[in-house]
Formats: structure tokens, C-alpha cells, sequence
């Protein structure tokens, strides 16, 4: 029984010393190759284009560097991709001027968005940009079975956004009796309020908020204009608050603009930025009513364009006590206001909404555009167009 012990321990001995040996020589051959090829085992190390077909070729064959070792720009919304310096601060545009004049503003192509279809009306959102980084958001309903119909430029406060243009409700009415219905939302507003600081903001920018809008107006109409779509020579624009005092300004600074609506617009700056509750909105309770403030604003006061408007049908209604338009620049605006204005004057708020009932309101701009004369051919439209009532002095 020893014997047989002790030749199974020699030969356990001797196995165990074969495998041991066989390791040693897997591992000293393993190491060989890596040293080698130059590059660690995969299993430590990512896969990199070390070989020529890993690399990316061009057109010719020839090898070109990894997209890794690649240097591309980094896009930052808000931000030029060349300068870093924020897209708003790059607008060259003068916004003193109801004339575009010396700005330097570019229209691209218009982006076409969805289009909704009902029994009554269709809306089309279109994306219009003319100055870097403010896109804006344009909705054009159209009624159903009506051949290139008259359109009113809704323009509401500086709070509101493109929510009621997606309304079917609002659509409807505002398309019944077959005119088209065009929406969006001032400068520094809704959707077009981004990559800008808090401290900015509509009135605090007031000079930008207006001469901008007003300035949109322009491109909003040739828009509307190549679109073959609308009679140009019956345009109306209804606008309230901060809307309504873009739409008395757009009215003065644009002919094809015929009548317009406006809903306690605001106005008369020096009252108004004195004794206007809305000012009290800014962050760091800034003193809007200042000579330097006031300056920048001056040829923006709806009370001195007003009574430019002799040959527009001019509707203005005012609700006594709003606060956000002081009683004495109500006052102001209403005496500016040109012999053919019509001047509703309503007592309470409550009898307002009686009176907008069902979208009645907007029924002045649309009976005031129906009662117009459809334009006969395109050259008829450009001749309306006529001046705009600030000239461009070209001498230095």
C-alpha cells in the first residue's frame, strides 16, 4: 500500500508541474504579441482608429483624422458661434424710427409649420426672422371658402402669448364673416423672450419693444403680400395695451394699413411712465421717468402720431379706471385722437365684456374693411402703399 501511495504522489507531482509549465509558456506568449503590436489588450484598453480601417477615408482613399481629434465650434443657443457675444446684441436696427431706414435688417426664408384644418377656418404657423436670434411666431387663419380675403394683425399686451391663436374658438370668431385673421406677439414677449437677462425686459426696453414691433409690422405685410393670398388693399390691425400703442404707431408708419382698433392702448411716455402702475413691475424698481428715458421714447408717443391718421378709420375704446394707463394720458390720447377716430368711452369693465360678447369687438375692424373696395389687381396695391411719413435723409 505504500508503494502505490507513493507512486500516486509522483505522478500527482509530475502533472501538476506539466500544467504550472503550460501556463507559464501561454502567458510569456501572450506577452510577446502585445509587446509586439505596440497597444494594450482590448480588454483594458478602447477601441481607437489605429489601423487603416479604422480610419475614415476621403474621396481619394487618403486617410483623414479621427472625428475625436476634430475642432468644432460649440453652438450656444443665444450666443454667436464665432464671437460668443449674445445674438441680441448684435441687432443693428434703429429703433427711434417708425421707418426701417438705416437698419440692418435681413429676411430669411420663411420656415412653414403645421397646418390645422376645420369646417370654418385653416391656421398655418409660419416662423419669420429678419434679425439674429428673434424668430417670430406669425398664425395665419384663413377663412373657409373665402377668395383672397380681407386681414386684420391681431397684437395683444406684452404678457400675452400665441396661446388664443391656437384657440379654434378665438379663430372662429375672429374669421367670421370671411377676414383673415393674422397673429403674434410683440418684441421682448412671449415666445420671442429668450437668452436675454431678467433685468430686460418690455418696458424697461421700451424703445427696442416698440421700434422692433413696429418694424415687424413692415415685413409681416410683404410677407402677407408675396403669399398671393390676401387683398392687401384691406388691411386692419386691432391692438391692445402695450398692442394697442404698437398698432397706432404701425398705422402712421405703414399705408397698407387702413383701419385700425385699439383697446386702452397706452401712450402719452412722460404721464404714463411717471404714474403707470406696470412700471412698478421692474426687478430692481427702477425710475423709468427720467429726461434721458423719456428722450429715447419721444417719437414712439402714440399722442403725437394720432393725428396723422385723418384718412384711416381709427377706432379707440377706453375703460375708465384702468390703472395701466393713467387717467390723464387716457385723456392725452383721446384729444390726439383725428376728427374721424370714433372714441368709446366704457364706464366699467363689466360693461366692456358685455360689449365683446361672442368676439363683437372685433367686428368695427372687419365691418370697417368689408365696406372697403376689393384692390382690382396688384399694381393697385403697390400704389396704395403710398409714403411712409418719415423720410430717410440720404445727405451726411
Amino acid at each position: 500500500m505504500q508503494s502505490n501511495a507513493s507512486s500516486f504522489n509522483t505522478s500527482r507531482a509530475a502533472l501538476l508541474i506539466g500544467i504550472f509549465l503550460l501556463l507559464f509558456a501561454s502567458v510569456t506568449l501572450f506577452g510577446q504579441q502585445a509587446s509586439s503590436s505596440g497597444s494594450a489588450p482590448a480588454a483594458t484598453s478602447p477601441k481607437t482608429a489605429t489601423t487603416p480601417e479604422d480610419k475614415p477615408q476621403t474621396a481619394t482613399g487618403a486617410s483623414t483624422p479621427a472625428l475625436s481629434e476634430e475642432k468644432k465650434p460649440v453652438e450656444v443657443p443665444g450666443l454667436d458661434s464665432k464671437t460668443g457675444i449674445p445674438l441680441y446684441e448684435t441687432i443693428q436696427e434703429d429703433w427711434s424710427s417708425l421707418e426701417i431706414g438705416t437698419s440692418n435688417l435681413k429676411p430669411a426664408m420663411p420656415v412653414f409649420g403645421y397646418t390645422d384644418e376645420t369646417d370654418k377656418f385653416t391656421r398655418t404657423l409660419v416662423q419669420l426672422k429678419w434679425r439674429p436670434g428673434d424668430g417670430l411666431d406669425l398664425y395665419v387663419i384663413m377663412p373657409k371658402g373665402v377668395k383672397n380675403p380681407p386681414a386684420v394683425l391681431y397684437l395683444y399686451g406684452y404678457k400675452d402669448d400665441t396661446d388664443r391663436f391656437r384657440n379654434d374658438g378665438w379663430c372662429e370668431r375672429a374669421t367670421s364673416g370671411g377676414t383673415a385673421a393674422i397673429g403674434f406677439v410683440s418684441a421682448l414677449s412671449g415666445q420671442r423672450f429668450h437668452d436675454r437677462p431678467l433685468e430686460q425686459w418690455f418696458v424697461s426696453e421700451l424703445q427696442e419693444s416698440l421700434g422692433s414691433t413696429v418694424h415687424d409690422v413692415k415685413f409681416i405685410l410683404d410677407f402677407l403680400a408675396d403669399s398671393g393670398e390676401i387683398d392687401m388693399s384691406r388691411i386692419g390691425m386691432f391692438g391692445q395695451s402695450s398692442g394697442g400703442a404698437i398698432a397706432l404707431l404701425t398705422a402712421a408708419a405703414d399705408q397698407r394699413i387702413k383701419a385700425v382698433e385699439v383697446l386702452d392702448p397706452w401712450g402719452d411716455w412722460p404721464v404714463w411712465l411717471a404714474k403707470s402702475p406696470v412700471t412698478k413691475e421692474d426687478i430692481h424698481g427702477t425710475n423709468f421717468a427720467t429726461p434721458g428715458f423719456e428722450k429715447k421714447v419721444e417719437n414712439l408717443d402714440p399722442v403725437k402720431w394720432l393725428p396723422t391718421l385723418q384718412s384711416k378709420k381709427v377706432e379707440i375704446l377706453q375703460v375708465t379706471g384702468n390703472a395701466a394707463t393713467p387717467a390723464e394720458a387716457q385723456k392725452a390720447i383721446r384729444d390726439a385722437a383725428p376728427k374721424n377716430a370714433e372714441v368709446v368711452v366704457y364706464d366699467k369693465l363689466a360693461d366692456l365684456v358685455k360689449a365683446d360678447s361672442g368676439g363683437h369687438i372685433f367686428d368695427w375692424v372687419k365691418t370697417a374693411l368689408n365696406q372697403m373696395p376689393a384692390a382690382e389687381n396688384k399694381s393697385q396695391v403697390a400704389a396704395d402703399a403710398g409714403p411712409k411719413p418719415e423720410k430717410v435723409s440720404k445727405e451726411k
